[in-house]
């Protein structure tokens, strides 16, 4: 057998991922939040790129300037506050209090401590109490011992538990507590509604109400099941964390901002893209006209290259823009109905469909709708809302969020004391020509957060 060595040519085609492709799909993918700041980290290093100034800032300076050339008539300008002593203000004009703007909420400590001076003077007492105030989480708890403040100040747990009893009387009320039982009847106490049944309920039957189990109640203390649900109804109300309406330094709160607005016009649907998540760039001045001084050779090479970069940045947010258009204008077609009637009427919808729709591969459509928001006449909702599995029904397939919602809707106008079972619901579905299983109902009542039957039930 002969080895050897020898050239030929072959030719193929294939996909190179170029550093500007791969910048475009990862511009593609982030959200509104991961935008906006890597926008921000490449206009930091690359001095060429801006943001664009908004025209109603443009034609609002030209009105200005053109209003300042014009002559004032002062004689006429002084008439119109003639007399101004004297004129009737209107007291319905909406006006606005610096004083209601805050730059920082106030958190529960803070909140407490302010209670506090307004409570106790200087001492030992205040000492305490300020201790105390410091070892309450944010959900209103205590989270050490008595008796550890006590070694640790050398005073004793009574008088320790004392201003602790202080602190349970500031609001909101409840804070302050060792544990779920002490705070429902610090709150029950407050309202007065502290009687020998229902705090035994919360003493010995915490479980059994969560669960719904009245008739067991009923038999161990030895009221009528009646009582006991009116008592269940009371613990229900109350509030098992009293500290969470306050701001806390573990909380990061992002806001959502919609990628997309839609608008319903005279019957049409407008689809427009929101600039503050996909703002537009531009190339600074300064910099065009220092590309045409030719004086300095390392300046001029240096603003091409960052100028290379920031054309490849632009055209890169331009198709992210018109690919997350592309996407909506779909999406709204599709599901024109749910924008029309409501939610029962969302019809099931994959990235299969939407990418053979608007030719573009099923990837790119999971990237332009991952994470991306839609602001409608029906509410804000993410864009893989509207992609949900279809199960079979007598007019075609109905999407699973639509069965969800009239789940939701037979569990809201069923009779209290026979509430609906799964096996039931699932039967009321067939009749509509709805074939799904008892299990399958079940995972949906779970997903909408609605108890089961024995849970639900009144008496």
């Amino acid at each position: 057998m002969r080895m050897g060595f020898d050239l030929s040519l072959q030719q193929t085609q294939k996909l190179v991922m170029t550093p500007e492709l791969r910048q475009a799909i990862k511009l593609l993918q982030f959200n509104s939040y991961e935008l906006n700041e890597y926008l921000e980290t490449q206009m930091e290093s690359n001095p060429l790129i801006e943001r664009e100034l908004k025209k109603d800032n443009k034609e609002a300076q030209e009105d200005v300037s053109i209003d300042q050339k014009e002559e004032i008539d002062w004689k006429e300008y002084s008439n119109q506050y003639d007399d101004i002593s004297y004129k009737k203000v209107n007291r319905n004009k909406e006006e606005y209090n610096y004083e209601n703007f805050i730059t920082k909420e106030e958190s529960l400590k803070e909140h407490l401590s302010l209670q506090l001076d307004l409570t106790l003077s200087e001492g030992i007492d205040k000492l305490i109490a300020s201790i105390l105030i410091e070892n309450i989480d944010s959900n209103g708890y205590i989270t050490t011992t008595l008796e550890d403040i006590s070694s640790y100040l050398n005073i004793s747990t009574k008088k320790i538990e004392d201003i602790l009893y202080l602190i349970q009387t500031f609001e909101p009320i409840g804070v302050g507590a060792r544990d779920l039982k002490e705070c429902l009847k610090i709150q029950l106490k407050n309202k007065n509604l502290d009687s020998t049944d229902i705090i035994s309920i919360i003493n010995n039957h915490l479980e059994d109400v969560g669960a719904n189990r009245l008739g067991k109640i009923s038999k161990t203390i030895g009221i009528s099941i009646k009582r006991v649900q009116y008592l269940c109804d009371i613990i229900k109300t109350l509030e098992p964390k009293p500290g969470r309406g306050f701001p806390s330094d573990d909380d990061d709160i992002k806001y959502v901002k919609p990628d997309v607005i839609l608008e319903e016009i005279d019957g049409e649907y407008i689809i427009r893209v929101n600039d503050t998540t996909a703002p537009r760039l531009v190339i600074n001045d300064f910099y065009k006209n220092m590309l045409n001084n030719k004086e300095n050779n390392d300046a001029s090479k240096f603003i091409n290259h960052k100028l290379n970069s920031a054309m490849w940045l632009i055209k890169s947010i331009e198709q992210r823009r018109m690919t997350i258009f592309k996407v909506v204008t779909s999406i709204v077609k599709y599901q024109k109905d749910f924008f029309k009637k409501g939610q029962k009427f969302l019809k099931p919808l994959t990235l299969r469909e939407i990418a053979d729709d608007i030719e573009m591969h099923e990837s790119t459509v999971s990237r332009a709708t991952n994470g991306k928001y839609i602001q409608t006449p029906r509410g804000l909702f993410e864009l893989k809302y509207f992609f949900s599995s279809g199960i079979k029904a007598s007019d075609g397939n109905v999407a699973s969020t639509g069965v969800k919602s009239i789940i939701k809707e037979l569990v809201d106008n069923e009779n209290p004391k026979k509430p609906l079972s799964d096996q039931k619901i699932a039967d009321t579905l067939k009749q509509k020509e709805i074939n799904i299983s008892r299990r399958t109902v079940a995972k949906y009542r779970d997903e909408l957060n609605i108890p089961s039957s024995s849970k639900r039930r009144r008496y």
